[in-house]
């Protein structure tokens, strides 16, 4: 959708009709412009300081890889580019990525990889690409084989760290022919699936303790005690996202479809009746505090209309994903007078445990993070989003 402006146009006598003229940019392309006009290098995306690798340079970056897919101007590609160029050196090795963190989060940003080098065939990339990869082989596991979120985070699974691992893995396998990874992909997807899953409301909790030992954690199940949007909106595009790649007759496809299709239909149930998104805290719409979030509302959306473009869901999701998208923007989308548009009303970052202070996934917790406009955490679905509806 475009932005509308009328003009009068004189017919006759002097008969008044109001025409329709385009004026701005695909939400898309004024969504990827305004954030390189924020962060003139790309290494500055999610409000950097200083070079570093983090999932969420990967994140955003993908999105606007999509733009140059879409516009072939070569702005684009050469600003996700650069963040390759000046991070990885020429043995492959990657500024601030240390292996030995065992951070799930870590492998996002290796996606961007696949494609620059498919076409550069810079050897360094490769090279990058086999490091992440390889940081799989020692990922500490719960007893049934999830990995752990982090090294940091003994014997948890987070949903979110389902996006962070599972796509890179996914488009390996495809790419260099690396099949066990296939099983791995399905079987991560599967194993948090069943232990974070709650038949009553059809919602899957932030993340699971297997030792039971966290503050935040219940003493019989081992559950976060709430559901964060995010958290369900991470895992949903992992989804989206793995099927591209996992072979069409892969014996855990169908398990996988039939998930995401059952936590679609539930999110159905908890968007706000005013705006349509929905909530930081998922289910306690009522609750004083809450508030409509967009990073969480993004990838919901991002998911739906993906997920029906290419029939991993039914193509009900595509026109409700449409009508969301619509909502999302009357709700989240402001223009500043710079000419930039942003995004607001995101949740700056949410997680479980840590220091040194300790996040006890309460309710309280959630809605006490702060907010802020253009996170790349709903800026990059946004746009991903945008590109599919070509509006």
């Amino acid at each position: 959708m475009s932005k509308l402006k009328f003009k009068a146009s004189i017919i006759g006598f002097i008969l008044l009709i109001p025409m329709v003229v385009l004026d701005g940019k695909p939400y898309s392309i004024w969504m990827a412009d305004s954030e390189m006009k924020r962060n003139p290098e790309s290494w500055m995306i999610d409000f950097s300081k200083k070079l570093k690798w983090d999932y969420c340079n990967g994140l955003e970056l993908q999105s606007i890889y999509q733009v140059w897919k879409k516009t072939a101007d070569p702005k684009y590609f050469n600003y996700v580019k650069s963040y390759a160029d000046t991070i990885i050196n020429e043995n492959g090795n990657i500024t601030g990525y240390k292996p030995d963190d065992l951070s799930l989060d870590k492998l996002n940003s290796g996606k961007i990889l696949f494609d620059l080098y498919a076409k550069s065939k810079e050897e360094k990339l490769k090279k990058a690409i086999d490091l992440l990869r390889n940081q799989i082989k020692n990922q500490p596991r719960t007893s049934d084989g999830g990995f752990w979120h982090k090294k940091i985070y003994p014997n948890q699974m987070w949903l979110d760290g389902l996006y962070m691992a599972s796509p890179f893995l996914a488009e390996y396998a495809y790419r260099f022919g690396d099949k066990e990874l296939y099983d791995e992909v399905a079987n991560q997807i599967l194993t948090v699936a069943k232990h974070t899953f709650d038949s009553k409301t059809g919602l899957y909790y932030h993340g699971w303790d297997e030792s039971k030992l966290q503050k935040w954690s219940n003493p019989q199940t081992g559950l976060s005690p709430n559901f964060w949007s995010r958290s369900m909106g991470w895992y949903m595009m992992a989804m989206v996202d793995v099927l591209d790649f996992l072979p069409k007759n892969h014996p855990k496809r169908p398990e996988i479809i039939k998930i995401l299709t059952n936590l679609s239909q539930s999110l159905y149930n908890y968007r706000d009746p005013k705006t349509g998104m929905w909530f930081q805290v998922t289910d306690k719409m009522n609750e004083t505090g809450n508030y409509v979030e967009s990073s969480g509302s993004a990838m919901f959306i991002y998911t739906w209309v993906k997920g029906a473009q290419k029939g991993y869901l039914s193509k009900e999701f595509l026109e409700k994903g449409n009508k969301a998208y619509d909502q999302f923007v009357k709700q989240f989308i402001k223009e500043n007078p710079d000419g930039t548009i942003s995004v607001t009303d995101v949740c700056s970052v949410a997680g479980l445990g840590g220091e040194p202070r300790y996040r006890d996934g309460s309710y309280q917790y959630y809605i006490s993070e702060p907010k802020r406009d253009n996170d790349p955490k709903a800026v990059s679905p946004f746009i991903m989003v945008s590109v599919l509806l070509k509006k």
